[in-house]
């Protein structure tokens, strides 16, 4: 296929069949994460509600990471993303039947929020160990930015599309769509080739294989220095569930309609940061790239606490998408091209562990310190806090490279 550089990952049929399942997929997962977000609104009007069922969602990250990563290295990969999507369907099926009958209550989100968020874990954590497989090792800045456009540009088709459905037709049919998206992309999931099988069966135990992952990274300065720039911004930024809901109603007062725009907008700005990083940075990405996007991210978010208006709010979040996800792509790059063929499945499960547990553990908080103090006072605190940590880690950094003389890129 002819295709622009940028672009070049897709000349493999393999990904081309991955791009577009996980297209419609995240368009389903985000159409969801907007309508399950104003269902928990509509209940109890309460955003430490709403934290308490972003962390049933995101909670089981932070146990099932590490052993979905040790499966993912034993495995064919593909089977099990198909298990996964089939699983996310019918926990929002469960929920569109719910919702349609007017017999849903918060409890009944809750439940199927964390069936959602097992399937979740093990799905993203697959995910991002199979990409590389789909593509040959030259294409795998290419694909993993890619897949980052994908998964961010349903941002914008997924949160207007959800904004709309509640608006015009009501919750249900939101919840329906997204259901359908999900079972779309495991039919095409069925179509590739390549089934991600590991190449040497392993005799060792998974407790086994999860330690091996474990000291690999701790001994890599490399893999260290990504992992905790990846949990700033996944710890400060990237609860979008969170942050874009508690925006739009509780400090612009708006509707159904405005938290799609302001949703779509974060989708924008994702896009852009992953086809900058696609694009203009075929190897490598200089740990000094991510630390900056990363503190650029979290002076957006701190700079929120000024923000009083639809379409300032909408830039606002445009540019922290935009910095948020070169970090994050980055790092979810920067991790595959390091680890061992071996080991990929484990490390990208502590990505997974890292990037997502980070939300069941601050998603409760922004709702506190939401409800204690201001929507506009989390802003801040979040955002000035990642700039610190950010500061002490750059630091460091600094102090071994002037004890130690020239380094590599990477700590």
């Amino acid at each position: 296929m002819h295709l622009p550089e940028a672009l070049r990952s897709l000349r493999s049929r393999d990904f081309r069949a991955f791009f577009g399942a996980q297209t419609i997929s995240q368009i389903g997962t985000w159409t969801h994460s907007v309508a399950q977000a104003w269902l928990v609104l509509s209940l109890t009007s309460s955003p430490l509600r709403l934290g308490l069922i972003n962390l049933l969602h995101w909670g089981p990250i932070l146990i099932l990471a590490v052993p979905s990563g040790a499966i993912a290295d034993r495995v064919a990969k593909r089977r099990l993303l198909m298990l996964a999507q089939a699983a996310q369907a019918c926990a929002v099926l469960t929920i569109a039947t719910l919702v349609a009958t007017d017999a849903v209550a918060y409890w009944h989100v809750g439940i199927l929020a964390l069936g959602a968020g097992v399937a979740n874990t093990l799905f993203n954590v697959v995910k991002n160990s199979f990409v590389s497989e789909t593509v040959g090792r030259d294409d795998v800045v290419n694909a993993v930015a890619l897949t980052s456009a994908a998964f961010n540009g349903a941002r914008i088709v997924g949160p207007a599309a959800g904004g709309l459905l509640i608006a015009g037709v009501g919750l249900a049919p939101a919840f329906a769509v997204s259901g359908a998206a999900y079972l779309l992309g495991a039919g095409m999931l069925a179509t590739i080739r390549v089934d991600g099988r590991p190449r040497h069966q392993r005799r060792t135990t998974i407790r086994q294989d999860m330690a091996e992952g474990l000291a690999y990274a701790s001994r890599t300065p490399e893999i260290r220095a990504l992992l905790a720039v990846l949990f700033v911004i996944s710890f400060c930024t990237f609860n979008f569930s969170m942050w874009v809901p508690l925006l739009a109603t509780n400090v612009l007062g708006q509707g159904a309609q405005a938290l799609g725009l302001l949703m779509a907008a974060v989708g924008v700005g994702a896009v852009g940061g992953a086809l900058t990083l696609g694009t203009l940075v075929p190897h490598h990405p200089p740990l000094a790239l991510l630390h900056a996007s990363a503190a650029a991210g979290c002076a957006v978010l701190a700079a929120l606490c000024m923000v009083d208006s639809v379409w300032l709010s909408a830039v606002a979040l445009f540019l922290m998408g935009y910095a948020s996800v070169i970090t994050a792509a980055g790092c979810n790059t920067a991790l595959q091209l390091g680890a061992t063929e071996e080991l990929r499945g484990r490390v990208m499960g502590l990505y997974s562990l890292i990037h997502g547990g980070c939300f069941p553990i601050a998603a409760p908080l922004i709702g506190a310190a939401a409800e204690r103090w201001s929507v506009s006072a989390a802003f801040f605190v979040w955002g000035a806090g990642g700039l610190a940590v950010l500061a002490v880690l750059m630091g460091a950094r600094w102090r071994r490279r002037s004890h130690a003389g020239p380094l590599e890129s990477y700590p």
